[in-house]
């Protein structure tokens, strides 16, 4: 077969595993009740057929599904930007400071966990390298299309298993959310702790297929250019894939700056690419015919596709020959996230603590969609202004954490400094916003009577 036939049958058969996955959650109640994505549970399917259990599947297919996750993520930032109405900096704060704060300190720390569990006993014992510690973050934070993406960084600083452990590392951290998110909720609302209890009750997302009915269903777009000039679809993929081209020409800069950053790859440089034509076209008012749902659909199918060949292509084999750190560091990760929710968000929130932390959980373990999806079981109605507080604080910390800049850099700098001083680095980064959440007035010893107490 053709290359180019292959790697688009390949690309259609990620479809059909897709498919079902969205029929083994309708069957599958115990699915629907942990609300997991027809994504992840068709990326097991295609791992089940794959090389490494059942072997139904041609080389050649694995071969181009591997290629593709590295790909689709350079969508996937595009995205992020495109379509949104950036507010001034002073709105972003008074929201959206108490936010960032606490999702700096959480994502910084899952660096210093990791760094430290990794130099104190996973290297002595198990002999990895100091950059194993960077797959909890780059999985737990920034999820299978950032661990895709850092393919070629791990390989340039010599240790090309590290993208596969990452997106182990990635569906540990959805099921992580998925699990230990819902388990945290129902605790905390039986305890009383849930700000809108009253109008919660019976308005939040029931499990349930997923399917719509045609009553139910909704506008996933808008057209903002005529179909018969140019498909609507079509334009805003344009501007995604301008956004691309973007990030590409500014590649060739940043890897010629120092010969460690040879293997930086394209993915937050797309981003910055795609916020750079949203701020372009604000002062044309060519904004205006951004439609943000359409680019949110343009994420959401890369994403899918993505996460599905993520998973089908996952090292078993590496997986199974670093299985005790590997276990070890995962088990670091949800301990850290744990203590940052039931012990550090009521302390760092002066009001709705549960809604705020158990957000910020749901995103720092799995993605945005699964902390949005946990606040909805708490906030429904989103009275408490989390998901507003939460949107401001995610255009600050995406260009650096959770597949930014800094989770793109985060190797380098190991290799460059030393675990040790890379620890001190991302220590030094949680006491600054732990110093500039107080000067603030948020952080507080105690936790807060307002928002941290038992309601009502």
């Amino acid at each position: 077969m053709e290359p180019i036939s292959a790697l688009f049958f390949s690309f259609c058969l990620l479809g059909v595993f897709l498919l079902l996955g969205k029929a083994l959650r309708v069957a599958v109640r115990l699915f629907q009740v942990l609300f997991l994505p027809a994504s992840i549970l068709g990326g097991f399917i295609a791992l089940f057929c794959g090389p490494y259990i059942l072997d139904l599947l041609p080389s050649w297919v694995v071969q181009n599904w591997a290629q593709f996750p590295g790909l689709l993520i350079n969508l996937v930032f595009a995205c992020l930007f495109l379509g949104v109405a950036l507010p001034g900096a002073r709105a972003i704060w008074n929201q959206g400071g108490a936010q960032l704060c606490f999702g700096m300190v959480t994502g910084l720390g899952q660096y210093a966990c990791a760094l430290l569990i990794t130099g104190l006993l996973l290297t002595p014992f198990f002999d990895v390298p100091a950059v194993f510690a960077c797959i909890l973050e780059i999985g737990f934070s920034g999820g299978h299309g950032t661990a895709a993406g850092m393919t070629e960084v791990f390989k340039e600083v010599g240790y090309p298993a590290g993208s596969a452990l990452a997106q182990m590392s990635a569906t540990f951290g959805i099921l992580t959310a998925v699990i230990g998110g819902i388990l945290v909720i129902n605790i905390t609302v039986r305890k009383g702790y849930r700000t809108m209890a009253a109008k919660a009750d019976g308005k939040h997302p029931r499990p349930g297929s997923g399917l719509l009915a045609k009553a139910e269903g909704f506008s996933i777009a808008r057209a903002t250019v005529a179909p018969e000039s140019l498909e609507p679809f079509a334009f805003h993929f344009s501007l995604v894939a301008l956004a691309v081209l973007l990030g590409w020409a500014m590649l060739g800069l940043v890897r010629g700056l120092h010969p460690l950053l040879r293997g930086f790859p394209l993915f937050p440089l797309a981003m910055i690419g795609g916020l750079l034509i949203q701020a372009l076209a604000r002062p044309t008012r060519l904004d205006r015919y951004f439609d943000r749902d359409t680019f949110e659909r343009i994420l959401g199918f890369s994403l899918d596709l993505l996460v599905v060949a993520a998973i089908a292509t996952i090292r078993l084999d590496l997986f199974v020959a670093n299985l005790w750190p590997f276990l070890i560091l995962m088990g670091t990760g949800i301990a850290w996230l744990m203590f940052t929710l039931i012990v550090l968000a009521p302390r760092m929130f002066p009001q709705f603590w549960l809604e705020r932390g158990v957000t910020e959980f749901g995103m720092q373990s799995g993605v945005t969609a699964i902390g949005l999806l946990l606040l909805r079981l708490v906030d429904p109605q989103y009275d408490t202004g989390t998901a507003q507080a939460f949107g401001f604080k995610q255009m600050i910390y995406e260009p650096f954490l959770g597949g930014g800049l800094l989770t793109a850099t985060a190797p380098f700098i190991i290799i460059e400094l030393g675990p040790w001083w890379s620890l001190a680095l991302a220590g030094g980064g949680m006491v600054f916003f732990w110093l500039v959440s107080m000067l603030n007035g948020w952080f507080r010893l105690r936790p807060w009577p307002g928002g941290g107490r038992r309601q009502g």
